[in-house]
């Protein structure tokens, strides 16, 4: 066979010659790019490096489809990460083994419910989307299967306690990965939800309060999806054609919250995944939705108005990527009184690879939607905490939010600016900056009226001393000198 002939056969286990040689250990809702380019990309990783020893039975949330490519492909995919880490570039392509299986319960609901029946099954995941984690009285215990993802769960978790008659050793360990807080109790609460809803025996809630453990969890990685302008070469390296390449960074992290049972089933300890087991979750979310989200609200008017189109080029710019840097070193670190300056400078710097990856395009413009309630939860905690820490407001948060002000006047330099928000926002804006423009206010008073807007701010910020004045002469100096040198100014 020609090398021209194996490039262009289909990825499966029979073509690569990767028989499935692990036992399903893990049940896991969804197999979308995010759960495969992360979850799936570490139990892979686990089998490899460690005596984990475990595969993956995917299972289809939804009644739409049924994850035809990733059966045809026998659970085989590519995933191609890069990234920068510690100021090097770091490309790899990996073959990703662990899925094993995959099911459609509204077509297979048998097997899915067989599946309760493997006692070496232990690990749950699920990524069903932010409303995923969802009660519904319409969902019968007679459904085979009920719509929400939580119901499913709680009749093949209840086949699984009457299977093995209650067994303390059969109960599982949950992960679930959507993007609410305290999702593992979220979890938990709606399928004892869902258990006194259908009347299900006491000794079975017991079962499931004592013998399984739901463990919120903190992912993040950005996955790009299907990188359409580089497959071909993927495809080459690989000798294979993957209709399921999946491309992310290199940065992961996954924070579990977790007692000691777990973290010894799970041996992530014996890799080199970004995985910590924790007792609390809330300092790790603050570090995150401060730092890494804090940095793109921080970002994204000042680079926009800089005439900047994306993070990348905002980094690349050394004024604009200063300023970022002083915001999370000077007035964002000091209000994580949680972690060592060891722990939040560490993640400000893989924050800081993170936006100069040069293979995500991430648009400043995508990012900017509500910017306004984004400042309130990411940038207006530290703004508070610092001015109470220092007794004077913090300089460049201020900025950004003179730059945010005038981001959203909707236009700068003669050009449109897309502005994405709650429509009360947006026409908030629409008519301060008309009247400022028609001159029936003063600039001044534009600036006053928006810190004293809670929907906009969070919280009335005209008491701070010398705010008002503050920005009022940055959105001033914006437009006489440019974003450059304000920012120039700042370090003065």
């Amino acid at each position: 066979m020609t090398t021209k002939e194996k490039t262009i056969q289909l990825l499966d286990r029979s073509t690569t010659q990767k028989p499935v040689i692990h036992p399903i250990r893990v049940m896991q809702f969804g197999g979308g790019n995010f759960l495969r380019a992360f979850c799936d990309w570490m139990f892979d990783v686990l089998n490899k490096t460690t005596d984990f020893n475990g595969s993956v039975a995917v299972i289809k949330p939804t009644e739409r489809g049924d994850y035809t490519a990733l059966r045809a492909q026998d659970g085989l995919f590519t995933v191609a990460l890069d990234g920068i880490k510690n100021g090097k570039t770091i490309s790899e392509v990996t073959l990703v083994e662990s899925i094993s299986t995959v099911i459609q319960p509204y077509t297979e609901w048998d097997k899915y419910l067989e599946l309760a029946e493997l006692p070496e099954l232990r690990f749950i995941v699920s990524n069903t989307t932010e409303a995923g984690i969802l009660f519904s009285k319409n969902d019968k215990i007679t459904d085979c299967p009920p719509k929400e993802f939580p119901a499913k769960l709680t009749l093949w978790l209840h086949h699984r306690y009457s299977y093995f008659n209650g067994a303390e050793d059969k109960g599982c360990i949950l992960l679930p990965c959507e993007l609410i807080e305290n999702n593992g109790e979220a979890l938990k609460e709606t399928v004892l939800q869902y258990a006194e809803h259908w009347q299900l025996k006491q000794g079975f809630i017991d079962w499931i309060l004592n013998c399984n453990y739901f463990c919120s969890t903190l992912v993040d990685r950005i996955v790009s999806g299907y990188p359409a302008d580089r497959v071909a070469s993927i495809e080459n390296n690989i000798g294979f054609k993957d209709k399921l390449v999946v491309a992310g960074e290199e940065y992961h992290s996954w924070v579990i919250k977790a007692n000691a049972i777990v973290q010894k089933e799970l041996p992530f300890s014996k890799t080199d995944l970004n995985v910590q087991f924790v007792k609390d979750l809330a300092d790790y979310r603050e570090m995150k939705v401060r730092i890494l989200n804090g940095a793109h609200t921080s970002l994204v008017p000042v680079g926009y108005l800089a005439g900047l189109r994306t993070v990348k080029e905002s980094m690349d710019n050394d004024v604009v990527s200063n300023h970022i840097l002083q915001v999370l070193a000077t007035e964002i670190k000091p209000t994580l009184t949680n972690f060592s300056a060891k722990e939040i400078d560490a993640f400000i710097n893989s924050v800081v690879d993170r936006f100069k990856n040069p293979t995500l395009q991430h648009f400043l413009i995508a990012i900017s939607l509500n910017s306004t309630s984004k400042f309130q939860a990411r940038l207006l905690p530290a703004f508070i905490e610092y001015t109470q820490l220092y007794g004077s407001f913090p300089k460049r948060i201020a900025f950004s939010l003179a730059s945010l002000i005038r981001f959203y006047k909707g236009s700068f330099n003669g050009e449109a600016i897309a502005v994405t928000d709650d429509k009360l926002v947006v026409e908030f804006f629409k008519n301060q900056w008309k009247m400022v423009d028609e001159k029936s206010q003063s600039l001044s008073d534009l600036v006053k009226h928006t810190l004293a807007n809670k929907n906009i701010v969070g919280k009335d910020l005209t008491p701070y001393k010398g705010l008002v004045e503050f920005i009022t002469k940055s959105i001033i100096a914006i437009e006489e000198n440019g974003i450059e040198q304000c920012l120039k100014s700042l370090e003065k």
